[in-house]
């Protein structure tokens, strides 16, 4: 019987680069009408607050509810939008 000699993995070398301010990959560049995307989100959700209000003066909380959700939603699209930078810090 022959004994098999398992070999330790060869590290392998890795090149640094220095780091830097980076564009996120899946929008390098945002397109011109971000502020009109922005502004229509913005209208949707203060339309749906305001049906909000409406709703839960009516007495029904459930229908407020659904609408303070979905204008949350717009808001939170809304703030999405714009150019998307990740910075990358070196550590010290």
């Amino acid at each position: 019987m022959t004994a098999t000699r398992i070999h330790p993995p060869v590290p392998l070398p890795v090149a640094s680069a220095p780091r830097r301010n980076v564009i996120a990959p899946g929008r390098p560049h945002p397109p011109a009408n971000d502020s009109s995307d922005r502004r229509n989100l913005l209208d949707q959700a203060s339309r749906l607050h305001e049906q909000a209000r409406e709703s839960a003066e009516a007495g029904d909380i459930a229908a407020s509810a659904q609408a303070i959700l979905k204008a949350l939603n717009f808001e939170r699209r809304a703030g999405g939008l714009g150019p998307q930078v990740l910075q990358l810090i070196k550590p010290r």
